[in-house]
């Protein structure tokens, strides 16, 4: 049974070669890396298949969500949807950095937790944003081809902003941990920053959608960051270097 004990350390041979926040970042990467690879994709699929069933079949009429100071003074930024679609590639940064299976396998607990949570308020409450606010995009091709896909429907919370909060905050964790640079969580921080003022700025969502996609995140996010099964720290390739990682 792999060890549960945080003060446990794992033998040299699965350790990086070098001792460095570099080094462990490349070898969790690598770790399980298919397995992160095949199980993010089905999560993804799971959630799509959901999310677009109470999309086209809302149990009740969706309302309105109601547009804000911000949302009526924020300009439509088309420049906007990559980032907004970066989503899809950022929330395989959080799993693809876990260590021990345990450990992943808590994470996808908690992003399932996240996720089924998110549909069940679609459920229990359907919501829409304004179509008029969207025209101003609606006619740009990219746009149509994506309003076409991902129509006005359940908008609040937006869970592309929580997917995206919950992420930045298991990333964060770990590049402290692993000792990285500021500058790198500051990097990773300012990606799930641009994320979620995307959502506003393509016209998928509004503010108070985004606001609370970002409650949910962190909602879940932070016991997430105390529940962690398995959690080990790696040996040092070398006694007399420092700790690679600090768990």
């Amino acid at each position: 049974m792999p060890p549960s004990d945080p003060s446990i350390v794992l033998p040299r041979s699965v350790a990086p070669a070098a001792s460095s926040w570099r080094a462990e970042l490349w070898f969790r990467a690598r770790r399980h890396f298919l397995l992160k690879f095949v199980g993010t994709t089905a999560y993804v699929w799971l959630f799509f298949i959901g999310y677009f069933h109470l999309l086209r079949h809302p149990s009740q009429p969706p309302v309105d969500m109601p547009l804000t100071a911000f949302d009526l003074w924020l300009p439509a930024q088309p420049a906007m949807l990559l980032p907004y679609l970066s989503l899809w590639f950022y929330i395989g940064v959080g799993p693809g950095l876990e260590l021990r299976l345990r450990e992943l396998l808590a994470y996808g607990l908690w992003v399932g937790a996240l996720c089924l949570t998110g549909l069940t308020l679609f459920w229990l409450w359907p919501n829409q944003v304004p179509a008029a606010w969207r025209a101003e995009v609606a006619a740009l091709p990219v746009f149509s081809l994506l309003h076409g896909v991902d129509a006005a429907g359940n908008a609040c919370p937006s869970m592309h902003v929580a997917a995206a909060v919950f992420t930045a905050m298991r990333v964060h964790d770990t590049l402290r941990r692993c000792g990285a640079p500021a500058l790198l969580r500051w990097v990773n921080a300012g990606w799930c920053l641009a994320i979620a003022y995307s959502t506003v700025a393509v016209r998928q969502h509004v503010l108070v959608d985004a606001l609370s996609g970002a409650a949910l995140g962190a909602l879940f996010a932070w016991p997430s960051l105390v529940w962690r099964p398995g959690a080990v720290r790696l040996a040092p390739a070398d006694a007399a270097a420092p700790q690679v990682a600090r768990y």
